[in-house]
């Protein structure tokens, strides 16, 4: 069966196809497509695959181990830096191992197109010791997962399967499986001495894993995705991992006049990568990302090639790679595009018309202007846009709940007042932890829960907190008196702006939850409601 598919959809696809009994995730773009199919495919519902959103990346890791323990597939989906959230359970299922299946797919975000870095998640996957795939196109993404799912019970390691905003946001043709594979039954082989991280038991499980790490690259090399192509011109071989590889076929449609080595599968083939830097006289490394192979290059060759990529300038240092980089570093000339249209003025991004952000912004500064010195602690959301003209209202954002860390922090240092700004999705996120540090401490700190009810950034998914905040608040300690909520309206504006002025006021830890529904999931509901 042929199917067009995004990235994101032929790697739900695959998993589908493959057995998969629970996908596990926190939408971040540009891997929040991924569960999005599977939660509308007719397959998982009929199979009753888990498929909601959770808390973050965290419990999402954790719950997947879960799954794998009790012998089932599971698969694990996120953002680069929602890696970063999940790092301790992630290191910490190599050393598990697993029972069933388990991959942990990550979307770098590479020219960082909605993201704070450039994060590398391969430096994680070699850090944790585990293989991992890297899809150059749509078919391998969907072919992978059943290989990643293969290998995962087959070594007992949980496989990180990397792929790149260009290979996940874009579309190709792809061949799927007539009958998907059935799911796993319930078993248990798991092994106590195995998961439970005791020293005496993870220092020999350690020892195992380290002495696996010859084996994997041995698989590395002998995989149908890691390919060494030869050619006559030896002056010349490039190394191209992930879409790389797809580019560097667009600029030789007619076959590469160069020895090629395709990477799709990590541990780095060493035998193979020794091979091109005896032969050839130069080596390009064209890779996705940072220079994860290129480093590592240097360090296995033998013989004199020069060693060329983005650390010696022929490819950028930063940003995505694309075809005319490409053919930038090989030589060729660079194909004829289309001039940029003067008559076309820049758009930034801005809140939404009608969105309960904006009167916040507008309280809150109105508010503020009684306060020169006042700062305001943003955090990751649509509500960042804050920081942008017209309302200039926040001074940070940093990851993932420090709105509130550190306006903590800068209270502790003795600034007054101090005001953090987060939404309802972050704040169940990564959040209450730093609420209840604040509590704890009586912080003189005002916290904005700014609740649109949803997870609007990412296009609407469901939020976990959902009318339950004010019971968190509660539950982590906050004093009733100086819990408040309202209605981010102009008609309210006075009352907001007296709320957040008396809490200011309050030399204590005060928490105010302005809720109003994301004016894009309320135009989705009324169109649902006339239907």
């Amino acid at each position: 069966m042929k199917k067009l598919l995004l990235g994101d959809e032929a790697i739900a696809q695959g998993a589908l196809d493959a057995g998969l009994s629970g996908v596990y995730a926190y939408p971040g773009t540009p891997s929040t497509e991924i569960t999005e199919y599977i939660q509308n495919s007719p397959l998982a519902e009929s199979r009753n695959v888990h498929r909601r959103w959770l808390v973050n990346e965290k419990t999402a890791m954790e719950e997947a181990l879960g799954m794998s323990f009790m012998g089932k597939r599971a698969m694990v989906c996120m953002k680069h830096v929602g890696l970063n959230v999940c790092a301790d359970p992630f290191v910490n299922s190599a050393m598990t191992g697993t029972n069933g299946g388990l991959v942990v797919l990550v979307a770098d975000d590479p020219s960082m197109h909605s993201s704070q870095d450039e994060q590398d998640s391969r430096f994680y996957g070699k850090f944790a010791m585990i293989p991992m795939f890297e899809p150059s196109n749509q078919q391998e993404a969907y072919d992978m997962m059943a290989d990643a799912f293969d290998f995962s019970e087959k070594v007992h390691l949980p496989v990180l399967m990397r792929v790149t905003t260009r290979m996940a946001h874009s579309r190709a043709v792809v061949e799927t499986v007539d009958v998907p594979r059935e799911e796993n039954k319930l078993n248990y082989n798991a092994r106590a001495k195995d998961w439970v991280l005791l020293p005496a038991f993870a220092r020999k499980r350690n020892a195992f894993v380290t002495g696996q790490q010859a084996m994997l690259e041995q698989e590395a090399a002998d995989s149908i995705y890691n390919k060494y192509i030869d050619a006559p011109n030896h002056s010349l071989g490039v190394i191209a991992s992930g879409i790389a590889f797809n580019y560097l076929n667009e600029c030789y449609p007619d076959g590469c006049p160069y020895p090629v080595l395709k990477i799709s599968r990590y541990p780095l083939p060493k035998e193979l990568v020794r091979r091109m830097t005896a032969a050839c006289d130069a080596v390009l490394v064209a890779e996705e990302g940072q220079p994860f192979i290129e480093e590592a290059v240097r360090g296995i060759m033998p013989g004199d090639a020069m060693i060329k990529g983005r650390l010696t300038g022929e490819l950028p240092r930063t940003g995505e790679l694309n075809p005319d980089l490409m053919r930038r570093a090989l030589g060729l000339p660079c194909m004829e595009g289309f001039a940029p249209c003067e008559d076309v003025v820049p758009r930034p991004p801005a809140l939404c018309n009608g969105c309960g952000h904006r009167d916040v912004y507008a309280a809150l500064n109105e508010v503020l202007e009684e306060y020169p010195d006042a700062r305001v602690f943003g955090d990751i959301g649509c509500y960042t846009l804050g920081f942008l003209p017209p309302y200039n209202a926040i001074h940070s954002c940093v990851d993932m709940g420090a709105s509130i860390t550190m306006a903590k922090g800068a209270a502790d240092a003795g600034q007054w007042p101090a005001v953090a700004v987060i939404g309802d999705s972050t704040f169940t996120h990564s959040g209450m932890t730093g609420l209840l540090d604040a509590i704890n401490e009586q912080a003189d700190i005002t916290v904005i829960i700014s609740d649109n009810l949803t997870t609007a950034m990412t296009g609407g998914q469901d939020s976990a907190g959902t009318n339950k905040f004010e019971a968190i608040c509660r539950g982590l300690g906050v004093d009733e008196e100086h819990l408040k909520v309202v209605v981010p309206l102009p008609k309210n504006m006075a009352e907001i702006k007296e709320t957040i002025r008396r809490e200011i006021e309050y030399h204590g830890l005060s928490v105010i939850i302005p809720r109003r529904e994301c004016m894009q999931t309320l135009k989705r509901h009324l169109k649902q409601q006339k239907k």
